[in-house]
Formats: C-alpha cells, structure tokens, sequence
C-alpha cells in the first residue's frame, strides 16, 4: 500500500508532503465486538507488516513495523462508553500483541487481548492487571494492562482535551516492548467545546 501525503503540520504550520509504504505480511479477518450490543466493531486488518516512510517536508527518513486496523460503529462512541485505552506492542518473534480496555457506561469492563502472528493467525491471552499512568498534559487519564516491572510512558506524540497517543515500555507475554498506546475519553469527546474545535483541527470539504 502507497500513501501520498499532501498535509500540514500542527501546532505550528508547515508542509509534511512525503510517500509511506507498507507492506503487510498477512491479513487478518479478525473482528470482534467492543460493545455488548455488538453495534461497535473493531478488527486488524494488517497487525503485522512493515513501513517506509520518505518525507521531503519535512527532511525524515525512517523503516520500521507497522500496524493497520479498522473500527467502524452504527452509532456514536458516547452512547456505549466511557473510555478506553488501547495497546500495541511487536514481540521479539514479529508477533503484535494487542490490548483493548473498553470502559462501559453500563455494565463491566470489556477487555479485548489478542495476539497476531507474521503468517496469518491469532490467539487470545489472558491480559494483566491493568496500571495507573500519569495523566496528559490535557489531564486525559491514561492506564496500561502491564506485567512485572511498572510500565513507563517514554514519549507523548499527540496529547488533546480528549485523546493521547504515547509509546510505552512496558511487559507483555514475558517480554519487556516498546507499544503504541491511546487512551480516549468520551465524555470529553462528546463534549459541546471539543465538537465546537474539532472542524477547525479536521477541516471537512464538500
């Protein structure tokens, strides 16, 4: 898959115009509800493959694995949920190891803990005890499902009044990995102010 990107950068304006291309070891045809209704679904539709990525605005070149998934709903995030966090680690056989903690507005937590192989293929495992992480700058709470030595939070790459996205050091599956890492908050999401700033931080064209 070939990406041409055409963009501009934030906070501060300039131009990210580059090429991305992935290349995906297997597809993967798991999809599973995140709701008790079912009427939210996620699924990976590429969790094991690998990127390059050639910018010329700015100057950066770098490869590395990816990760391509899918969530799509038949109704709006706050009416099920309250939060989530959401994980995504390599292992050190290519494996990605994947971690959903889905916080309902009614009913117990849905924890989602799948592990994806480089040939096609997945298997659940038992997720750990989930961590308290520090807080974004946007005070947005973030938690970790981690085992042995406390997970570590190593880089904020996007902080909102309702989302974080960060990379965590943390313990999976006896391995200590470097994972992706969200935390979302709905209820900031959902609110007036945020729905208010959000066409100017993505614009929609007719």
């Amino acid at each position: 898959m070939v990406l041409d990107l055409h963009e501009w950068g934030m906070p501060w304006p300039q131009r990210v115009r580059g090429q991305l291309r992935v290349w995906p070891q297997a597809l993967s045809t798991y999809v599973t509800a995140l709701d008790v209704a079912g009427r939210h679904r996620w699924g990976p539709i590429a969790p094991c493959s690998r990127i390059e990525v050639e910018l010329d605005q700015p100057a950066l070149r770098w490869q590395g694995h990816a990760y391509l998934d899918s969530n799509e709903g038949d109704e709006p995030l706050a009416v099920p949920f309250k939060s989530w966090d959401w994980s995504r680690g390599t292992l050190r056989d290519g494996s990605s190891a994947v971690v959903y903690d889905v916080r309902a507005k009614a009913g117990p937590d849905h924890v989602i803990a799948q592990r994806f192989f480089p040939k096609g293929g997945c298997e659940p495992f038992e997720a750990p005890a989930r961590q308290v992480l520090p807080r974004s700058a946007w005070r947005v709470q973030r938690h970790s499902r981690n085992e042995g030595t406390p997970a570590r939070v190593t880089q904020t790459l996007e902080d909102t009044p309702f989302y974080v996205r960060s990379v965590l050091s943390s313990g999976l599956l006896g391995e200590r990995v470097q994972s992706v890492h969200e935390s979302l908050d709905v209820a900031r999401l959902d609110a007036r102010s945020t729905r208010l700033m959000l066409p100017w931080r993505m614009p929609r064209r007719a």
